[in-house]
């Protein structure tokens, strides 16, 4: 028997957070996921991290020659009520293995291509 998908008025409504992060070191999607996390237990434990739906989408990383930094865009998924404490857990990140990072959220968008397109703006 195959299952039915629910209807799209009866899913959970996701927002589309695009972030920049600014590190002394590189940063893989891998460690981007990791930082979020463990930030996320630390500020809301288990129970409330388990309700934002959290999900790294993209990440893009771009290193410049000239400066000491790498700089890190990405997008998150989340749910629409957690918007606002996905965007606490993204400011209280000081520090990952020892080095210093900052992360700042760029903006909002209800669709991945129009956050990437107006807040990531790659250059093609």
């Amino acid at each position: 028997m195959k299952l039915k998908i629910l209807p799209s008025s009866l899913r959970d409504k996701k927002r589309y957070i695009a972030f920049e992060a600014i590190s002394e070191s590189y940063l893989n999607r891998d460690d981007i996921i990791s930082i979020i996390w463990e930030n996320s237990l630390k500020l809301y434990g288990e129970c409330g991290t388990s309700n934002f739906d959290l999900w790294v989408m993209k990440v893009w990383n771009k290193k410049e020659k000239h400066l000491k930094n790498h700089y890190i865009k990405g997008v998150i998924q989340c749910k629409r009520e957690e918007v606002d404490r996905v965007r606490a857990v993204i400011a209280i990140v000081t520090k990952y293995r020892g080095k210093r990072v900052v992360f700042h959220t760029l903006g909002i968008s209800g669709t991945v291509k129009s956050a990437t397109e107006k807040f990531i703006k790659l250059k093609t």
